[in-house]
Parts: C-alpha cells; sequence; structure tokens
C-alpha cells in the first residue's frame, strides 16, 4: 500500500514514517500544505494521512479542493486540538476518519488497513485467488493448506498482483506501488522479485498463478 503523509512537524513525520515503513507501506512525505496539495492531486495512493494545521494551505482546505475535483482516495485527518467542530468540519468536507495527537501507530494502521478493505470493497482481510490465501493482518500466506514463508517485500508485491487478478499490472506500476520509486528503465528489481515470488508460489503446483504477459508486465491468474 502506497501512503501520503502530510505532517510538518519532522520527529512526528519521521517517526510515523519508520513505523509504517517497518509495516510494509511506502511512504511519501510532504512537510507543508502546498507540496501535500500537489502530491495528492496528481498522484496515486491508497491512503492520504493529512494534518490539519500545516504551513501553506491547511489540511481542510486541501481536503475540499481534492473532493470538489473528484478526487475520492481515502483521508484520515490528524489534529492536535481535537475540537469537535473542527472534526466535523473535516467529516463534512469528506474525510473517511480523523485521529487526534498524540496517537499510537497501531492505531493509525489499524484504521488505515480498515479504510483500505472498506475502499476497495473487502470486508475482510482474507484475499484468496484458487488454493492461494493471503492474510492482511497475519500477512500469513498458504497454498493448497501449506504455508509459504515470504518476505515483506514479497508479500506486499503479492497482495498487489491478488487484489486485481487478471489485470495486467506494468512494471512502473509495481515499482510505484511496492517500492515507491518513479520508473528507471535499468532496474530489474520487479522481475527479480517475481522471480523470486514464483518459485515459492508457484513451485511444485500444476497451475502457476503469477503469469508474465510479453512486453506488458505481470497479472494473478483469475482463479
Amino acid at each position: 500500500m502506497k501512503v501520503l503523509l502530510v505532517e510538518d512537524e519532522k520527529k512526528i513525520s519521521d517517526f510515523v514514517a519508520k513505523g509504517l515503513k517497518e509495516q510494509g507501506y511506502v511512504v511519501e512525505l510532504a512537510e507543508d500544505g502546498n507540496d501535500g496539495f500537489v502530491h495528492a492531486s496528481t498522484q496515486s495512493y491508497d491512503v492520504v494521512v493529512l494534518d490539519i494545521m500545516l504551513p501553506g494551505r491547511d489540511g481542510l482546505s486541501i481536503l475540499k479542493s481534492l473532493r470538489k475535483s473528484g478526487n475520492t482516495v481515502p483521508v484520515i485527518l490528524v489534529t492536535a486540538r481535537g475540537e469537535l467542530d473542527e472534526r466535523l468540519e473535516g467529516l463534512n468536507l469528506g474525510a473517511d476518519d480523523y485521529l487526534t495527537k498524540p496517537f499510537y501507530l497501531d492505531e493509525l494502521v489499524a484504521r488505515i488497513q480498515a479504510l483500505h478493505r472498506r475502499s476497495s470493497g473487502q470486508s475482510l482481510s482474507l484475499m484468496q485467488v484458487g488454493d492461494l490465501t493471503a492474510n492482511m493482518t497475519t500477512r500469513e500466506v498458504l497454498r493448497g493448506g501449506e504455508s509459504i514463508d515470504l518476505t515483506s517485500r514479497e508479500f506486499n508485491l503479492l497482495e498487489y498482483l491478488m487484489r486485481s487478478p487478471g489485470r495486467v499490472l506494468t512494471r512502473t506500476q509495481i515499482l510505484e506501488h511496492v517500492w515507491g520509486y518513479d520508473f528507471d528503465p535499468n532496474t530489474n528489481v520487479v522481475d527479480v522479485c517475481i522471480q523470486r515470488l514464483r518459485k515459492k508460489v508457484d513451485a511444485g503446483h500444476e497451475v502457476s498463478l503469477i503469469e508474465t504477459v510479453r512486453g506488458a508486465g505481470y497479472r494473478m491468474r483469475k482463479a
């Protein structure tokens, strides 16, 4: 999952970004409202964590502009004040959730996961394609009832593929959502990780679930 964190307090942003990355998220930072709005309005994210009090444009102004333009990215507002009127204004402008500082990182992670499941139409944390299952909460992966041990990056790649079975995902899309980079035509990091993932997921099975679409990218086979 790709998260945009818009937060001007460096100690908070560094701590939250580090914690989210340790949980396997791809995190991009914006340190003021103007930069945050540019990121949110021109790039694709799974969730935006948006502080209300920011230099430049404030969080409520950013949220209002995003919703007015038709951008429906899930937004979690963060405020240090916790005033009821401010929270209500944010929710009325289209915020999906809010947190009051100080907050526990585990609570933020739980809210991000809940919003992402809701926005992707998932009601459960369990994903399944054929005899392959992945638990988003425990990060346990099984194929044919047998456990598969994946690294954090491999799990994130598998999750991205499983969310859209049958859909071809380009290397650029995979790099942006799993690694958080823009496309570099000289890197083969996606191909290498796909090869490792295939060995763990498809080895010993008659049906290969991870498919290569020549000249296009990769996809998860539809069950």
